[in-house]
C-alpha cells in the first residue's frame, strides 16, 4: 500500500527534515502541500488545508509541520476528512488540546501520531535499556543552541504559545521521559522572558524523579559557538551520558561514538513508524514531555530579560 500524503506547513523543518525523509520512503507518495507562504515544486500546492482536502480528496494521510499555535484546527480538519495524521513536535499548544484530538482520532478510526524526533536518535534505545534496572541518583540536562541559527526570523517562537526555549528543550524532555525507569515531576524553576516577548529565551527547571532523585534542566536559546544537547544520568551503577541530542552514548566515559550533530536518521525512522500505524488506524500519542513543559510554566518564576530581536 502506497500512502498518498499531503504536508501542511512548508517551512524550515519541513524542507530540512520532512521532505527528504518522505522522498526516501517508498511507502509514501507526496502529492499535495498546504502553506500560507510557500510551495513545493512539482507538487499541487494550496494556501490552506481546507483547500488541499477539497482539491485532493483521495489523500490517505497528512503530515503537519506548522507551529503549535493554531495547529488544533488543522488537525481537526484532517480528522474530519478521515485522514491519518502525523504531527511535528510539540504536538499542540496545550495538553488538553491534544487529549481532545486523540479522542477525535479514536472516534474516527484514524491514526494520530504525535512525533518526538529526538527519541529516534541513535543512542536513546540503548540508554533506556541500560537504565531499566538501575537506581537513578540524579539527572542533569543541558540543552543550549542558537535561536538565530535554528529559527532565523521566526518571531512566532517567542510569541504566545510559541514555547520559546522549550521548543528545543522539549526534545530533551522527550528523551528523558523515554529512558528513565521512573517518572518525573516539576518542582520549580525560572523562565527568562525577553522584554516585549511572551515565551522564554532561557530557563532552568528543578525536577524530581519518581524515586526521589533530583533533576535539573538548563535551557539556553542564545548559545554561540558549539551547540550542546546533553543528558547525564547518575546511577548507583555508573554514569550514563547522552550527547549530540541523543546520538552518542557513553557509560562512565566509555563507548561514545565518533562524530556529532543531530542524528539524520531521526525523521526517516518517524516516517517508518507512521507507515506502520496507518494501515490499522492506530494511535501513538505520549503527552509526558508536553505535560512537563506545562507544569514548568505553572510553577516557575518569570524573570524579565533583555529585549531580543532576530
Amino acid at each position: 500500500m502506497t500512502i498518498r500524503l499531503g504536508i501542511v506547513g512548508v517551512g524550515k523543518i519541513a524542507r530540512d527534515q520532512h521532505l527528504p525523509a518522505i522522498a526516501a520512503n517508498p511507502a509514501f507518495d507526496l502529492v499535495a502541500a498546504a502553506s500560507r507562504h510557500a510551495s513545493i515544486d512539482g507538487i499541487a500546492s494550496f494556501a490552506t488545508i481546507e483547500e488541499m482536502l477539497a482539491a485532493v480528496p483521495d489523500l490517505d494521510a497528512v503530515s503537519i509541520c506548522t507551529p503549535p499555535g493554531g495547529r488544533g484546527d488543522i488537525v481537526r480538519a484532517a480528522i474530519a476528512a478521515g485522514k491519518h495524521v502525523m504531527i511535528e513536535k510539540p504536538p499542540g499548544a496545550t495538553v488538553s488540546e491534544v487529549v481532545a484530538l486523540e479522542r477525535l482520532a479514536a472516534d474516527a478510526g484514524v491514526t494520530l501520531f504525535a512525533t518526538w524526533h529526538s527519541r529516534e536518535a541513535a543512542g536513546v534505545d540503548e540508554a533506556r535499556d541500560w537504565l531499566a534496572d538501575k537506581q537513578v541518583t540524579s539527572v542533569a540536562i543541558s540543552w543550549r543552541e542558537d535561536i538565530r541559527v535554528w529559527h532565523p526570523g521566526q518571531d512566532w517562537i517567542l510569541g504566545p504559545g510559541g514555547f520559546g526555549v522549550f521548543d528545543p528543550g522539549i526534545n530533551a524532555l522527550s528523551i528523558i521521559t523515554k529512558i528513565l525507569p521512573t517518572g518525573l515531576s516539576v518542582e520549580g524553576g525560572a523562565l527568562h522572558v525577553p522584554d516585549g516577548r511572551e515565551s522564554p529565551i532561557a530557563a532552568t527547571v528543578q525536577m524530581r524523579c519518581g524515586n526521589g532523585a533530583p533533576g535539573r534542566v538548563d535551557l539556553d536559546f542564545l548559545q554561540t559557538g558549539p551547540q550542546s544537547w546533553d543528558i547525564v544520568v547518575e546511577t548507583t551503577a555508573g554514569t550514563l551520558t547522552l550527547r549530540d541530542g541523543g546520538k552518542t552514548l557513553s557509560i562512565d566515559g566509555e563507548g561514545a561514538a565518533e562524530g556529532g550533530g543531530i542524528d539524520e536518521g531521526e525523521y526517516p525512522r518517524l516516517y517508518a513508524r507512521f507507515a506502520e500505524l496507518v494501515p490499522t488506524g492506530s494511535r501513538d500519542v505520549d503527552l509526558r514531555p508536553l505535560q512537563l513543559v506545562a507544569d514548568a510554566y505553572l510553577v516557575a518564576h518569570r524573570i524579565v530579560a533583555d529585549p531580543f530581536e532576530f
